[in-house]
């Protein structure tokens, strides 16, 4: 298996990925879990896939499991089912010495940690990501999190997990649309931190999209390491590692104000890519050659590169205005200057924030 490490000195964890190699984390489980008794939390897709087979494989380990699935869906990332998880938990018995195991997608993965950073004042964490989204993004860095009606993710923590295991073989049973959003994440990294791998996801988007366990690994891992390396210098979002939420700012709003429901996180996040590469146009940051790229690497993985809603721009600005990075209502973006490098600009002008928008919804989908 290839590994990555997060340094964070006393809270330091590996990433390890591989292929058909699910089982092999009960192993680790039962070096992490002094107690011998587990939660396993998952949502009613993955637990049909593969639930049954992490569960023989941590009991063969003479671990004692006890199973909690949620509903599959943005819309259950919520209070109410994390304190569904917190009532199962407790009325199962679990202690300080039980650990938490996060099977699925984002979803599963950023409330199974916030249940685990709660419960107890914190109990161990691994984080089992079965998305491309969750393996790229949202399982590695110790952010946890719930939605409100009011902005995603708004209530959450950050705590970090024991050990990430990464099996690519997951993605086989993902939905195309569901694998498809994920790249957006991918593509992140490469206009945000490494131009050079921004230019292998261009070449070799045929090997990507017919899921070759290869090509995906090695994907997989450099997100990884350029996250393992944002968030070793970084852990709580005080600076640096705000750059990793370039396309957020735009696309969380859209996923707010389409209740979640209208696209999947990385499609909102590709919307917002193009928009805010727009906006560092318009501020004579990034050329038009490059901001072009970036439109067309994003709209030739098949992600949506304009939106089809009819929500105002008052309404707009007021959800970008509740953005974590937003600091007393001024607006803040992650704005590309080329591909690999981005700045952090504060208090951008709200008419070319508008403009750029207005852009995406103008834009058909090529």
């Amino acid at each position: 298996m290839q590994r990555v490490k997060v340094s964070l000195k006393e809270r330091s964890y590996e990433i390890l990925i591989g292929a058909e190699c699910l089982e092999g984390v009960s192993a680790h489980v039962e070096n992490i879990c002094p107690s011998g008794t587990v939660a396993l939390v998952t949502n009613t897709t993955v637990f049909g896939l593969y639930g049954e087979k992490l569960l023989e494989a941590l009991r063969a380990k003479g671990l004692k499991v006890h199973t909690i699935v949620i509903p599959d869906g943005e819309q259950y990332k919520d209070y109410f089912w994390a304190y569904h998880i917190l009532t199962e938990m407790l009325q199962a018995g679990l202690d300080r010495g039980s650990c938490l195991v996060a099977l699925g997608g984002g979803v599963v993965g950023d409330i199974g940690a916030f249940c685990a950073s709660l419960y107890m004042r914190g109990i161990a964490l691994v984080q089992v990501p079965t998305t491309l989204l969750s393996q790229v993004d949202s399982s590695v860095g110790g952010k946890t999190g719930v939605n409100h009606p009011l902005g995603k993710n708004m209530i959450g923590t950050f705590y970090q997990p024991k050990l990430v295991w990464i099996d690519v073989s997951t993605l086989k049973t993902l939905p195309e649309r569901e694998f498809l959003a994920g790249m957006a994440e991918v593509l992140k990294y490469g206009v945000i931190l490494d131009r050079e791998f921004f230019g292998f996801l261009e070449g070799s988007r045929q090997e990507i999209l017919n899921l070759e366990p290869e090509v995906l690994q090695k994907v997989v891992k450099r997100c990884c390491e350029l996250k393992a390396e944002v968030v070793s210098k970084d852990e709580r979002e005080a600076g640096l590692r705000a750059i990793l939420n370039y396309g957020h700012t735009i696309g969380h709003a859209i996923e707010t104000l389409t209740n979640y429901r209208g696209f999947l996180h990385g499609e909102a996040v590709a919307v917002g890519m193009v928009a805010e590469a727009i906006i560092s146009e318009a501020l004579g940051y990034l050329n038009s050659d490059e901001s072009q790229r970036i439109r067309t690497t994003i709209n030739d993985y098949g992600l949506p590169v304009s939106i089809r809603m009819n929500i105002g721009p008052d309404a707009m600005l007021q959800a970008m205005a509740r953005d974590k990075k937003a600091r007393k209502g001024a607006l803040t973006f992650v704005l590309p200057e080329q591909i690999g490098k981005v700045r952090i600009e504060r208090d951008v002008p709200e008419v070319a924030v508008l403009e750029a928008i207005s852009k995406v919804k103008e834009v058909e989908n090529e």
